[in-house]
């Protein structure tokens, strides 16, 4: 597990959503970790199988948003690099601040939406940061 979200960068406005990427042996076979999960006070919400198998759990509160990949998930590498790559460059942080402040003056149907609204900014960032080494692995395709 791995705190990725926005509250996990010192200096940054953020909602009071707790973002959590947890990785699973295989995030297809809901079985193995939905049902204790569900006993934690988690709902699934969003199941995506064309991106990385990638699974959306909610919980109310404490407001958490859990994303669950597969273990070795290149995704996750690259979310693990733009949180570190934030957390040491105030150009960056500040330039990725300013844009989610712009984003939250808007209503969003659902939060993927908001998500895709800070793609460009995002691949930006990591195309600075790029040479930092993913925790995982990966490339920068699909990364926001």
């Amino acid at each position: 597990m791995e705190h990725t979200g926005s509250t996990s960068v010192a200096l940054v406005a953020a909602k009071p959503i707790i973002g959590i990427t947890m990785t699973v042996p295989d995030s297809a076979e809901e079985h193995a970790y939905v049902p204790a999960l569900e006993r934690a006070g988690f709902t699934c919400v969003a199941r995506e199988p064309g991106w990385f198998e990638h699974r959306l759990l909610t919980r109310d509160w404490p407001r958490v948003n859990l994303d669950v990949f597969t273990d070795g998930c290149e995704e996750v590498g690259w979310m693990i690099a733009c949180r570190d790559h934030l957390r040491t460059n105030t150009a960056d942080r500040q330039l990725y601040e300013r844009v989610k402040r712009d984003l939250a003056g808007w209503e969003w149907s659902i939060v993927q939406v908001y998500a895709d609204a800070k793609t460009d900014v995002v691949r930006d960032i990591m195309t600075r940061a790029e040479s930092r080494t993913p925790t995982v692995g990966g490339t920068l395709e699909g990364a926001a």
